[in-house]
């Protein structure tokens, strides 16, 4: 024992040390030594080594409670470890040591140590009530008791029972107006059946992150591996299974759904057709009902999306969104991976004709008069933002809605163009038959923290003061979620421009003064961090985390990206809130938001550096998510990761995913709280999973569905497990377990054949979080009726 208490307390004295030379906390210092004499006197034989101890822990007690107060998570690794030794110092062998005084002194020593527990826990609880009164989170002001009744006039008209695109609709609201599985047997629900994605050519699958789409009475997917899948609606048979590479291997992106098309007037083979992306990239066209290639379009079914791009590695260019179909046209971006390279592939827009196949338009920023492709030996503008989120339109208006992230490299802007601050991080309006900007809002000025518009933006018809106004919702990584007249681009709810940290940036580079805020709704993040917002799984953990957070610049979330100085960015690049987006109940005007906090923490480096640790270029799976990012073709190179403790556990405070009802009309939080428990996830340093069924927020990727039945379904957490909630008060429902996480949108409808409504979601799994990959859809419906 006094050998733990010794080691333990050099552990901490020494980091102790370090902590205070950074201007941290005195705390670990202090109690390193008394666990240091206390490991001596123990050592010695002399029991006062146990009442030093037990002063160390009401000090101990009064400092944990001081800084967090009575929450769990926070307290968890500040008091369980002291408190088990404590246990072991109450085994018969050490409470037998002598201590130089009667049994009584004993008793008496032991009622004043509970005393000062008791005393120590009321001022340590005073003290946080005084010092923390008035940094209360923000999605906790101004919650209503209760949610708002039906709209005179809803947001949205769906009238459909089928899912006819990624979102449902084309403004991505994803509601569904059925309501034969509601809040009063939603606790039926039970699985009816399950359909795998077999892969279309040899070699893994990786987890999957599709919504499917649902047309008639079939299913039609896609999967990471250019695959593309039409299952029967009602039983999950595989009509038909097709690859549409081209020949060309998966580079492991994702493919996160398909679109569909009814040509006019037209019969026959692909008089239906379902458009989809593969990794080359190209642009598929097959027949709904067949899954064969369409002839007529482009070359054998087949556009490809690399012509009139930079070459450039496999992997480096890609499509994984759905693409959006608005007046006959087929509208695609792309995904280009994060600090690879300047000069590489263009982050164009294009659309094509969707029965030919043939280029109707181009937006290209760097070249805003040309429409068409670019002349023989000329390529679209290299680095260029891109738009690798899904896409929303309105087809009434004639204009298709673009959320855009920034342009390559994330981490140094210093080389980008007027044009790429014009439209990168920002949702740009195009017009459907020309491809000419209309308007476009940006989110982020200069992005170089990677906050992309990440979320596709969701179309409402949203009441005001003035009337009700066609409205565009777009969620954003920053947590901010802006609401813009989708006509005009501006504002509805209220945007202001607020001043943002300035200096010691790297040569070159440059930063906005100011930084834009939507005021009138919460913002979806976590408060500006301080050093005892920092966690871990022990002491040891969390006071690794506290210097590194002390030893990093961190100015709030646009801390200024600082040569040869790392920072803490938060959110990090997966928000806030990520691809999942939103759902809105077109019925009541609820909007459900899911969101992470977990920081990041990057590091600009000097080309020499980053030359000497041998960045490279990382296509493929890899590309974008490694921590080395090479940045060629600037003056620097970057190391980015999440901000995680030695043994892989954010080095924030649980909850890292948390779920939350608004009131869209009002702006009011009707209800908020920490999604998943900790059941599969754990350490990830260590491989383990805790087993333990206690909410405590795992960090989300997939969003979620709401119904006219009242209802949320969602997967969403880094757990097994599919739920679904009351929309107005966000009460769990109904569970169900999955064999790994359901990390996709889910969706829902009602097969014609049968009038059975299914809910169905991808079982996909995220490495990334410690789920292991996925290659099923799951349908769940309400037990059949007996004849």
């Amino acid at each position: 024992m006094a050998l733990v208490l010794l080691a333990f307390g050099l552990a901490l004295g020494g980091g102790g040390a370090v902590l205070a030379a950074s201007g941290g906390s005195l705390y670990y210092l202090l109690t390193g030594v008394a666990c240091i004499l206390s490991g001596v006197l123990l050592w010695r034989g002399d029991a006062r080594g146990v009442w030093i101890y037990a002063a160390m822990l009401v000090w101990t007690v009064a400092w944990s409670i001081w800084e967090v107060g009575f929450s769990g998570w926070p307290l968890a690794p500040r008091l369980i470890a002291p408190f088990v030794l404590a246990a072991l110092l109450l085994l018969p062998s050490i409470r037998r040591l002598p201590a130089g005084r009667s049994a009584p002194w004993r008793i008496h020593g032991w009622a004043t140590f509970t005393g000062a527990l008791v005393m120590a826990l009321v001022l340590g609880g005073l003290a946080h009530t005084l010092g923390d009164a008035s940094e209360l989170p923000a999605l906790r002001r101004g919650v209503q008791a209760q949610a708002p009744g039906a709209l005179p006039q809803p947001l949205a008209t769906i009238d459909r029972d089928d899912w006819q695109a990624y979102g449902n609709d084309q403004g991505g609201t994803r509601f569904s107006p059925l309501d034969q599985i509601n809040t009063s047997n939603v606790n039926r629900l039970t699985k009816v059946w399950e359909a795998k994605m077999e892969a279309t050519v040899p070699g893994e699958m990786n987890a999957l992150q599709v919504t499917p789409i649902m047309i008639g009475d079939t299913l039609y997917a896609c999967d990471g591996n250019n695959g593309v899948h039409a299952f029967e609606a009602e039983t999950g048979r595989v009509r038909w299974r097709r690859n549409v590479s081209g020949g060309q291997p998966p580079s492991g992106k994702p493919c996160r759904g398909v679109a569909y098309y009814k040509v006019p007037n037209a019969q026959g083979l692909c008089a239906e057709r379902i458009f989809a992306p593969s990794h080359n990239p190209t642009l598929a066209a097959l027949d709904a009902r067949t899954g064969e290639l369409c002839p007529g379009f482009g070359k054998n079914g087949l556009v490809t999306l690399q012509e009139g791009i930079a070459p450039y590695p496999h992997g480096l260019f890609y499509v994984s969104s759905a693409p959006q179909v608005i007046r006959g046209k087929v509208v695609v971006g792309g995904g280009i991976p994060d600090g690879q390279y300047w000069g590489g592939p263009s982050g164009v827009i294009r659309a094509f004709d969707a029965v030919t196949g043939e280029l109707a338009w181009a937006f290209d920023a760097g070249v805003p008069d040309r429409i068409g492709a670019p002349s023989d030996g000329q390529v679209y503008t290299p680095s260029l933002p891109n738009s690798w989120a899904p896409i929303s339109a309105d087809e009434q208006l004639g204009l298709v809605y673009m959320p855009m992230g920034g342009a390559t490299p994330d981490a140094y802007g210093g080389q980008r163009r007027p044009f790429d601050d014009d439209i990168g991080s920002a949702v740009v309006a195009l017009d459907a038959e020309t491809g000419r900007m209309r308007w476009r809002f940006q989110t982020t000025h200069h992005d170089i923290w990677d906050y992309d518009v990440a979320s596709q933006p969701t179309l409402a018809n949203l009441p005001t003061p003035e009337g009700v106004r066609p409205a565009l919702i777009q969620p954003t990584k920053r947590g901010e979620i802006f609401v813009l007249d989708r006509e005009t681009g501006k504002p509805i709810k209220t945007v202001r421009e607020l001043p943002a940290p300035q200096g010691g940036i790297a040569e070159g580079e440059r930063l906005s003064p100011t930084q834009p805020e939507s005021s009138d709704l919460p913002a979806f993040r976590e408060p500006d961090l301080r050093e005892k917002d920092m966690w871990g799984m022990t002491p040891l953990d969390q006071l690794y985390c506290r210097i590194e957070f002390k030893r990093s610049r961190y100015e709030g979330m646009f801390t200024p990206v600082t040569l040869n100085k790392t920072i803490v960015i938060a959110p990090g690049s997966m928000g806030g809130i990520n691809w999942n987006g939103i759902s809105l109940d077109a019925d009541r005007g609820i909007m459900i938001v899911n969101w992470t906090q977990v920081p990041d923490r990057l590091e600009l480096i000097t080309r020499e550096e980053s030359t000497r640790r041998n960045f490279q270029i990382a296509p493929g799976l890899d590309a974008g998510g490694q921590t080395d990012q090479p940045m060629l073709g600037t003056p620097y190179g970057a190391y980015r990761t999440q901000f995680l403790s030695p043994l892989g556990s954010p080095c924030t405070a649980p909850p890292w995913g948390l779920i939350a009802g608004v009131d869209l009309v009002s702006g009011k939080v009707l209800w908020s709280k920490p999604f998943g428990t900790g059941r599969d996830i754990g350490p990830l340093k260590l491989g383990v999973r805790t087993m333990l069924p206690i909410t405590i927020g795992t960090p989300t990727a997939g969003g979620a569905v709401t119904t006219r039945g009242g209802l949320v379904f969602i997967g969403g957490a880094a757990e097994h497990t599919f739920r679904a909630l009351d929309t107005a008060t966000g009460r769990e429902l109904w569970s169900s377990r999955l064999t790994t996480s359901a990390n996709a949108t889910p969706m829902t409808y009602r097969n014609p054949v049968s009038g059975r409504q299914f809910v169905v979601v991808a079982e996909g799994g995220r490495p990334a979080y410690g789920t292991k990959p996925g290659t099923k859809l799951i349908a769940f419906a309400l037990p059949a009726k007996q004849e």
